[in-house]
């Protein structure tokens, strides 16, 4: 038996890696585009290791994340990968916030996460002396870790049980034959194999199309930016200090993260990518750009969140209206407090109404699993995703 994996990030490393362990398969073999591994969102993250507190309960975002969180820290731990539990605050900055973080508890609760609690403004000071806000929901088991060096060490463990692991191979679609699945090359080299899982990230819907499946759900491409605190701040923060998420609003808005090498991130913002690796604003695809700017999907997200795109925006153009969203965590930062630093783009599957695709999504054709969606926590969840993917993969 042998299983081909189209795509070279922490997803499809992590679902190679059990594969290759498993015994199921003879040959496992990864295709990766880019030169290198992990070069897309797996590597340009704040590197945070979701608890789970705002998932649906029962979701695969809920269940998955619980899982993987587990997996994840036992491995990091036999590996000696940097794992940081930091901790995490949301903090409301007035009594409607406030009234909100009851709700986002008893959801973390129904999840599992432990060691979730209200705290009052004494108990904020407490825990990141240097937030502001009313009441704060503070999870001390978040953590931070290096998703980068997790990538690398699972590809390496496909090496050794045998694996191949390919770079600089793009693929071009994917064909459900009579006879098996075949995987068709931009060089015209045709990879027949037994069973594919196919975890293309930002190319997902493109390939998906190429491959004569439905184009939706529709990738939109987000680039999110990031500012990092001049060394001398960064002690102004303790561990990760986000919002009280609004449910009315697309995106979570500017936070601020402490990272596993020491660096303070502040963001990100969200605005619609140039292109679907276009992480500097002049990285533009015209066609692309042009097909993302007529897709009805985006006009009716556009239309429906006016003032948040205007904000989103406004953040992107200047660095002094970015510090002011950091500063309603941290009122002593200001703008000259922040240097430039990662972005990323992430990739956001869009149902045909504008509306966002929530959960995991996961498709399976025939000896074909496809990957549709996988925004965060997708990267905390990735070993628990690589359970559910190979049960598929077994199915189809």
């Amino acid at each position: 038996m042998k299983l081909v994996v189209v795509g070279g990030g922490i997803l499809g490393l992590a679902a190679a890696r059990l594969a290759a362990a498993g015994g199921s398969f003879d040959e496992v073999v990864v295709l990766e585009k880019e030169p290198g591994l992990a070069r897309h969102q797996t590597g340009r993250n704040s590197g945070v290791v979701h608890a789970g507190l705002y998932y649906e309960p029962g979701s695969l975002k809920a269940r998955l994340c619980r899982r993987g969180v587990g997996l994840l820290r036992e491995y990091c731990a036999a590996s000696g990968i940097a794992w940081e539990e930091c901790g995490k605050v949301l903090v409301a900055a007035d009594r409607r916030e406030a009234d909100r973080l009851e709700g986002i508890a008893e959801r973390a609760a129904a999840n599992g996460v432990p060691g979730i609690e209200i705290l009052d403004r004494a108990g904020l000071a407490e825990v990141e002396p240097h937030a502001a806000g009313i009441a704060a929901l503070h999870s001390p088991t978040t953590a931070i870790t290096d998703y980068p060096a997790i990538a690398r060490s699972f590809a390496a463990e496909v090496q050794a049980a045998g694996g191949q692991v390919r770079t600089g191979v793009a693929v071009e679609r994917v064909e459900e034959t009579g006879r098996g699945p075949v995987v068709v090359l931009a060089d015209g080299e045709r990879l027949a194999a037994d069973r594919v899982l196919v975890c293309a990230g930002l190319q997902s819907d493109l390939l998906a199309r190429a491959s004569r499946r439905s184009q939706d759900p529709a990738i939109m491409p987000f680039r999110g930016e990031y500012w990092a605190l001049r060394p001398g701040k960064a002690g102004l923060v303790r561990g990760l200090i986000y919002p009280t998420p609004d449910p009315s609003l697309p995106f979570l808005g500017v936070h601020i993260t402490r990272c596993v090498d020491g660096r303070v991130l502040v963001g990100p913002n969200a605005v619609l990518a140039g292109a679907r690796e276009g992480y500097r604003r002049r990285d533009m695809d015209r066609a692309q750009l042009r097909r993302a700017l007529t897709s009805p999907a985006l006009r009716r997200l556009l239309a429906r969140h006016p003032r948040a795109v205007a904000a989103e925006l406004g953040r992107s153009a200047s660095r002094r209206l970015f510090a002011r969203g950091a500063q309603r965590l941290v009122p002593e930062l200001r703008a000259g407090d922040l240097e430039p630093a990662v972005a990323g783009v992430r990739a956001q599957a869009m149902e045909p109404d504008g509306s966002l695709v929530e959960d995991f999504r996961l498709e399976a054709g025939r000896a074909v699993v496809w990957v549709r969606n996988a925004p965060s926590p997708a990267a905390t969840a990735s070993m628990a995703i690589a359970e559910e993917l190979l049960e598929q993969v077994a199915a189809a």
